[in-house]
């Protein structure tokens, strides 16, 4: 057994099929090498929590000829192989969800591969390929409408334009410049 393997069995409870599981994330990390194997807590509907396997990070997905990488979180409960992982799209603060035909607005996927999961038929690297594949077809994630300068808020308007600087004194300030990226006058600093 690799090295790195066995650290994904010790990671284990023994609750799971260790040895199974750990050669599965194997396989799995060495297809999908963004991702990264971790015990976390996972909070279920009822608000329950288990300390379960998952794995987090990005797959590689082809959209209209670019590549994009997903972040996604697969959770392993003690029961896999016999279950399906429960798995998720899990956008970054950029980016938001496209819920649909496969995707909840919560971001869990809902693949007819999970909810047709067979024990001995289907495995990780397989549900990451089918994964990849429909999300070429759907995208579950989209990039966030970021407001036009003119939309935005006051201090945002400013915030690239602002700068904090230290008085003799040891006071501080802030310095906005103008759209000419010129400081204010000294009457329309702010002392802090």
């Amino acid at each position: 057994m690799p090295h790195f393997e066995n650290a994904i069995r010790k990671m284990l409870p023994k609750t799971y099929r260790r040895k199974h599981v750990a050669h599965e994330v194997y396989v799995a990390l060495a297809h999908f090498q963004s991702l990264v194997p971790m015990m976390n807590k996972y909070v279920y509907n009822d608000g329950t929590t288990k300390n379960l396997m998952s794995l987090t990070g990005t797959i590689p997905v082809r959209f209209e000829d670019e590549t994009y990488n997903i972040p996604v979180c697969l959770w392993i409960e003690a029961s896999y192989p016999q279950t399906a992982p429960i798995c998720y799209v899990t956008p970054t603060c950029d980016m938001m969800v496209l819920s649909g035909k496969y995707i909840s607005s919560n971001g869990e996927v809902l693949l007819p591969y999970l909810e047709d999961w067979k024990n001995g038929e289907c495995d990780l690297v397989s549900l990451l390929q089918v994964m990849a594949v429909m999300f070429a077809d759907f995208p579950p994630v989209c990039m966030r409408p970021h407001p036009e300068p003119e939309e935005a808020p006051c201090w945002l308007q400013f915030h690239r334009h602002a700068e904090v600087l230290t008085k003799t004194d040891g006071s501080l300030y802030l310095n906005l410049a103008g759209e000419d990226e010129l400081p204010v006058q000294q009457e329309n600093e702010t002392n802090c």
